[in-house]
């Protein structure tokens, strides 16, 4: 169910043709019928299938790699390790900062020395079959000698400890002061300290990692790939040893990505036997494979001191952060900024200081997931503010309204969000919308919980972000757009073409997008950090009202106006007062292509362009803007199984602006099973550095019998820096999931768990713990 606020935005209300309706998408009628074709279902003649070897502990030297026996195995046509490759890491560039600078993550393209992770990769080899190539797997002699290795980011802290990354495997810090903390701790009546813990989170895409590569006449490597980043060509052909115009990335529809996809997978080793061979290579990862060969959510250790008076004002809030990057750096800065910067949540707070730290240790490297920094945050300050309301004896929701942000306050940096801040509005119709309690029954207990976020959309601002796009109208009155963007299955490139015909005043039947093309479209940037509809998606809006106004100025000549009273929608062109004075939009086309009027524009976006935030006192402006929302569950737990059944799942966003109400819906009922998921049942198990979970035969992600109907309300401020005054909802929709189901089983119990995933044996042993009072201390 969609419900659509009655209250008034922020801007008037303005009459749209085709932007806010819940248009057919682009995609669908491929992926329906069948016919899309995905990268996993490309193939090419005489093509060689890959495989990776790959390390069996996660802290080792390397002593001895003999690939002799795999290579002299019949059918196979390449067998490659580190000694065949330059000494060589992978670094990418930054978009946004490409040609400035490179994010160093310090990688190995293939194991040379040290083993730092379960999984790493010690070979490729490259066969006639997948079976040969599985064969050839087993007959790599791969000798490792075991090494200490630190697997808790406290312990990697401590002196002594085995380091992963010099001097002292810390790869980051931040901080954020703000007022003056020790008077805010003196004046408040309660001071409430807990600490909560979040888990590794596999990405658990339907589409594994794959790709195509093979050489053409002009010796550019091209790849067929699952990717969020068509940029990567950059970093590709530095890594094996060529100038940037010889390697091209055609990405297809993504099978998933939630961040999993951003980083470089399966594009270097197949660019580098691609090269070696001179065949055609392809290589999809196995599920297996899957669960090593990418970085996962950043664990956190999260520790929340909160100074409150007894009316229950906030007056100080002390926070630190420990995050889990695993063996790796890759894009642990950037996560641990977004979670400083989110650690307050949508609260006024005059006095705070926040102290973030990334470690490095022994573990799968951890890197983008939805919700990037802010979702582990959030878990974290909610659950925090139902425990404040607990202690000063207050109603959550109370607590809430008393301290949530304002439109036009400023935040945890002392920036001012320039849109709407509607967590009120979306807290109290979530809130609502659960109706009546379900009654209790046995040993089961029914519990609510509310969880509330800010949440930023686009990239940093220091970054310098830009994207572009390019907008025509061909000679019959079709719409063709090009951009670099990928669909991760979202709807962005859909959502792109309702944009440009909205502004060109035709239909979306009459629109082609042509994406994810490093050779021929417009460079867009990254399909992350709820960035694509307010980057891209403004990038078109500027190239199509550009065209808008050259075929405009032409028709007002044509009926003797102002251009200003001329409208254009659904394929006509007409005198906004007279609309029976009007022309079809092929024919004011044509007359503009036999008078040489440009019909097509190349345009650029540019997001604010911002200094780093003071490294002192982490003051200034982080993001271009910021969502806010609610989400709000009931759940039924069974005090003598511990087992858990959320019942309903209210989701309340403010999404500036639908562009495509259905696709929005889509984004929020896909966060609630993805955060419920996050909060009750996915967990990655390591012992030693070594995964014990590693199918979905372990891993457990709920399912459609797991999921209750999810409620959206939809809320329309036409505030965003977005187009048509959109936000972002593609990280937003998961956020506030988590908490709010952790609220509501504390609720329903009596305790709280401290640690997530909330399995049913973490419930029986709070439970057992609890004592006669119904506390239990967080745990140290």
């Amino acid at each position: 169910m969609t419900g659509i606020t009655s209250e008034a935005p922020s801007r008037p209300n303005v009459r749209f043709r085709q932007v806010g309706r819940p248009l057919t998408r682009t995609d669908a009628p491929g992926k329906v019928a069948g016919r899309t074709p995905y990268a996993g279902d490309y193939v090419m003649p005489d093509m060689l299938h890959m495989r990776v070897v790959r390390a069996d502990v996660a802290s080792a030297r390397l002593v001895r790699l003999d690939v002799s026996r795999a290579r002299a195995l019949q059918g196979v046509a390449c067998a490659l390790t580190a000694a065949d490759l330059p000494d060589r890491a992978v670094s990418t560039d930054i978009p946004g900062q490409v040609g400035r600078k490179r994010l160093d993550t310090g990688q190995q393209i293939l194991v040379r020395e040290r083993v730092r992770y379960f999984g790493e990769p010690l070979a490729l080899i490259a066969a006639e079959t997948r079976d040969v190539a599985d064969h050839a797997l087993e007959l790599v002699e791969a000798e490792l000698e075991p090494i200490p290795g630190v697997y808790d980011p406290v312990e990697a802290m401590q002196p002594g400890a085995p380091i992963v990354t010099e001097p002292d495997n810390i790869v980051a810090e931040r901080r954020i002061r703000k007022g003056d903390v020790e008077a805010g701790f003196a004046e408040a009546d309660v001071i409430v300290e807990n600490t909560f813990r979040t888990p590794f989170q596999e990405h658990a895409f339907l589409e594994p990692e794959v790709g195509l590569a093979w050489v053409d006449e002009n010796d550019v490597v091209n790849i067929r790939v699952s990717t969020q980043v068509i940029e990567h060509f950059r970093p590709i052909a530095d890594a094996i040893g060529v100038p940037h115009n010889k390697v091209r990335i055609r990405g297809a529809l993504v099978g998933g990505g939630f961040g999993g996809k951003e980083d470089l997978t399966v594009e270097i080793y197949l660019a580098l036997l691609a090269r070696r061979t001179g065949r055609p290579v392809r290589l999809e990862y196995t599920r297996e494979d899957s669960f090593v060969g990418h970085g996962k959510r950043h664990p956190f250790v999260l520790t929340y001191r909160t100074g409150v008076t007894r009316d229950g004002r906030i007056t100080a809030l002390d926070v630190r952060m420990v995050a889990d990057s695993g063996a790796y750096v890759f894009l642990s800065p950037y996560v641990l900024l977004y979670a400083l910067v989110a650690a307050p949540g949508p609260y006024r707070v005059d006095n705070l200081d926040v102290f973030a730290r990334a470690v490095a240790t022994n573990n799968m490297f951890t890197s983008a997931f939805r919700g990037f920094g802010a979702l582990q945050a959030c878990a974290a300050y909610e659950q925090q503010m139902d425990e404040v309301a607990k202690a000063i004896g207050l109603d959550r929701m109370e607590l809430r309204r008393r301290n949530f942000l304002k439109t036009g306050e400023p935040m945890s940096t002392g920036f001012v969000p320039p849109s709407a801040i509607w967590t009120d509005r979306c807290a109290e119709r979530a809130w609502a919308a659960l109706g009546e309690p379900t009654p209790a029954r046995g040993p089961i207990r029914i519990g609510r919980g509310i969880g509330c976020y800010q949440q930023s959309y686009g990239r940093l601002t220091f970054l310098h972000d830009t994207s572009e796009a390019w907008v025509g109208v061909e000679m019959d009155g079709t719409v063709v757009v090009r951009s670099g963007v990928t669909d991760i299955g979202a709807g962005q490139v859909s959502a792109l073409g309702q944009i440009a015909v909205e502004a060109l005043g035709t239909t979306l039947d009459n629109v082609v997008v042509y994406n994810s093309d490093s050779a021929v479209t417009p460079l867009a940037g990254t399909t992350t950090a709820t960035r694509a509809l307010y980057m891209t998606g403004n990038a078109v809006k500027q190239a199509a009202e550009a065209v808008r106004a050259r075929l405009v100025e032409r028709a007002a000549r044509a009926f003797g106006v102002a251009p200003d009273d001329v409208d254009m929608g659904f394929n006509e062109v007409f005198v906004a007062e007279r609309p029976d004075r009007s022309m079809p939009l092929v024919e004011l086309v044509r007359i503009c292509g036999a008078e040489g009027i440009h019909r097509s524009e190349l345009a650029m976006f540019r997001a604010p362009f911002t200094d780093f935030l003071d490294p002192e006192t982490g003051q200034g402006q982080a993001h271009p803007d910021y969502a806010y929302g609610a989400h709000a569950v009931e759940v039924a737990v069974d005090v003598d199984t511990g087992e858990v059944e959320v019942l309903k799942s209210v989701a309340a966003h403010d999404v500036g602006q639908c562009i495509n109400p259905a696709a929005v819906e889509g984004q929020i009922q896909g966060g609630a099973q993805n955060g419920q998921g996050y909060a009750l049942s996915e967990e990655m198990l390591y012992e030693e550095g070594r995964l014990i979970t590693p199918s979905f035969s372990e891993y457990l992600m709920p399912t459609a019998m797991d999921m209750p109907k999810v409620e959206c309300i939809i809320l329309e401020s036409r505030s965003g820096v977005g187009p048509y005054g959109a936000k972002g909802i593609g990280e937003p929709a998961m956020t506030p999931v988590a908490p709010a189901i952790a609220n509501a089983v504390a609720d329903a119990i009596g305790v709280r768990v401290f640690e997530m995933p909330i399995t049913p044996e973490r419930i029986v042993r709070a439970l057992k713990r609890r004592d006669g009072t119904g506390r239990l201390d967080s745990p140290a």
